[in-house]
């Protein structure tokens, strides 16, 4: 999806630079099988699978692709920066979410970055069979679209919860929220999180001075333990009290 991202024939792209030409995205052969079922969801084979550490890029904003990926395993986040030059965690994208459909359907160009929040492992699909499927399936387009519609429509509704809440009530939704994506993973309880300071303030947003004031509240009051990059829940009923702003944190 960009130069972080390796889903280009070898060869053809190390002919390319050495002419000094630009280098065009040349997928691998593709099986398509209109009966099967290969990747859960699409009935074509991937093309290419690929694995990240936590923390790598992904993809970067403003690169046009012509594939788009579905999380196999771990988690992505999906990034803007602010006009003061922080960084806004838009959406955490848990197993299974896609990353870059809708733009391969528009043939745009991605407007977030996409880096890996844990360890992941990533399947990449050819976008033109992606284009092709919806041309000639409207009942498997009107799936992709809802699915990218449903998206939008929670983060919309988050961004407007969150424009009239405290950063208290702000932490306990985005730990809560985290919480259920870890469970999807399938190989956490949900209970433990791994995350940064600088991504959970980056997800609120909100600076990291404050978020660690209202982290170290909770783990005064035994709502929440942990260690660097690591927070654990340990009352969880007073964590949802926090979040629908039923309690206060002294």
């Amino acid at each position: 999806m960009d130069g972080a991202i390796n889903i280009r024939d070898d060869r053809t792209r190390g002919d390319a630079a050495r002419k000094g030409e630009a280098v065009t995205c040349r997928p691998a052969a593709i099986v398509y099988d209109g009966g099967a079922n290969l990747d859960h969801e699409f009935p074509f084979s991937r093309t290419s699978v690929r694995k990240f550490r936590r923390g790598e890029v992904i993809a970067s904003a403003g690169v046009l692709i012509d594939m788009f990926a579905r999380v196999h395993r771990g988690m992505v986040n999906a990034s803007t920066p602010l006009a003061d030059g922080r960084e806004f965690i838009v959406e955490i994208i848990p197993k299974g979410g896609l990353i870059g459909e809708l733009e391969v359907l528009r043939k745009q160009s991605l407007s977030l970055e996409y880096r890996a929040s844990s360890d992941c492992e990533l399947h990449y699909f050819d976008g033109r069979l992606l284009r092709d499927l919806c041309a000639n399936d409207p009942q498997f387009q009107v799936k992709i679209l809802s699915k990218a519609l449903a998206r939008v429509s929670e983060l919309e509704l988050r961004i407007i919860s969150s424009a009239g809440s405290s950063l208290r009530q702000r932490l306990a939704r985005t730990l809560l929220r985290l919480s259920a994506l870890y469970k999807v993973d399938g190989q956490h309880s949900g209970d433990e999180l791994i995350i940064s300071q600088h991504d959970l303030a980056a997800t609120l947003p909100a600076s990291r001075e404050k978020v660690n004031q209202c982290l170290r509240r909770l783990r005064e009051s035994k709502v929440v333990d942990g260690t660097q990059g690591k927070i654990r829940i340990l009352n969880r009923k007073a964590l949802e009290a926090y979040a629908e702003g039923e309690a206060s944190i002294a």
